[in-house]
């Protein structure tokens, strides 16, 4: 029996890091930033919807998604937002339960690296829920190196997903990550290890 592992953290919190050792260590990766992409690629039910929801405009001459366009649309209105994960949460879960499905049946482990896990409900498909932890000064000061965005930028970006505060108290397990990357690299190895699934 496959164990589907979710894994989820906060912006700049270094789940891209945690996510690379399972992947370095042979275990399937289904990515949500990928699928979400993909349900939008041209052609498909989903830029389909897209479109039916906010208009033509935000289709490009080539017939892809403006993304700039409806980013801007999105950020300066949650109710546009809340709009468009409505339409789009279905086609995204679809794909996610399909990639999960087809990694089960090629790995006893499967990770599935989703950023919003507990927004948008994705718990009670998993084993098990890992947090990637770093606390709040820590997390700001990474997000307006990395971006290169004011404290004012970074402070809303942040704030504008759940705590990793209230996602650790949540979580099955936890890897911190306000250490170095071989520590953090070590944490998830030791999982690996204490669940039998390396050696």
């Amino acid at each position: 029996m496959s164990y589907v592992l979710g894994v989820t953290g906060g912006i700049a919190s270094g789940k891209s890091t945690v996510v690379k050792v399972f992947k370095e260590a042979g275990f399937p990766i289904v990515d949500g930033d990928v699928v979400a992409r993909l349900v939008v690629e041209p052609g498909t039910p989903g830029l389909a919807a897209v479109t039916e929801a906010f208009s033509k405009e935000i289709i490009t001459p080539e017939g892809t998604l403006n993304r700039k366009k409806l980013g801007n649309l999105i950020f300066q209105d949650p109710k546009e937002r809340q709009k468009l994960n409505h339409t789009l949460e279905p086609f995204i879960r679809g794909e996610i339960d399909r990639q999960i499905t087809a990694a089960k049946s090629e790995s006893p482990l499967v990770i599935a690296d989703i950023p919003l896990l507990y927004e948008t409900h994705y718990e009670k498909q998993m084993d098990a829920v890992a947090v990637v932890y770093v606390d709040q000064p820590t997390q700001l000061q990474r997000l307006m190196r990395r971006n290169d965005l004011t404290e004012t930028e970074a402070t809303n970006r942040i704030k504008s997903q759940m705590s990793l505060e209230e996602k650790r108290n949540r979580a099955d397990l936890v890897f911190d990550n306000r250490g170095s990357v071989e520590e953090t690299t070590n944490q998830v190895i030791q999982w690996l290890k204490k669940q039998d699934f390396i050696e």
